[in-house]
């Protein structure tokens, strides 16, 4: 599976903000992650700033499990209480078709510019619910919805 990942920055202080995450980013590749096959940064535009990511996973469990424990789960949980100045976006694709994103204080870009957006609520709450993965158990949210839509 494939996921792009992409910060652009909204207001000033959001350079800093996305600036801030190369460090951060880079460190968490150098760690290693069980199921990370390849990380590539990516530069999608100057004006406004937006840089990002490709990353090839192993598989969907390998991707969740990274994306719930630390680092992540408390770089996730700052941004979603703090924004600063920037908007987030994700697209992950599997082998098999299926296709989850999520755009949090974006314009309209890639996917969501021509495939139905929806709102990340209730049942849609969770990529692996998102996708329809019934397997497994899941891991707890990185900040509970109902924390998250007080704002």
């Amino acid at each position: 599976m494939v996921i792009y990942l992409g910060m652009r920055v909204n207001a000033p202080k959001g350079l800093a903000t996305l600036i801030s995450f190369g460090s951060k980013i880079r460190k968490s590749v150098e760690a290693q992650p069980d199921g990370l096959l390849l990380h590539e940064n990516l530069l999608f535009s100057l004006f406004p700033p937006q840089a990002g990511m490709r990353q090839y996973w192993r598989d969907f469990d390998s991707l969740e499990r990274w994306a719930r424990s630390l680092p992540h789960r408390r770089w996730w949980q700052q941004f979603l209480r703090d924004r600063g100045g920037t908007g987030f976006w994700h697209e992950t694709y599997f082998r098999g078709g299926q296709i989850e994103s999520v755009y949090i204080d974006m314009p309209r870009i890639g996917l969501a510019k021509f495939a139905p957006v929806t709102p990340a609520r209730g049942s849609l709450f969770s990529a692996r619910r998102r996708l329809g993965i019934r397997e497994g158990s899941e891991p707890p949210p990185g900040i509970a919805e109902e924390e998250l839509y007080q704002r």
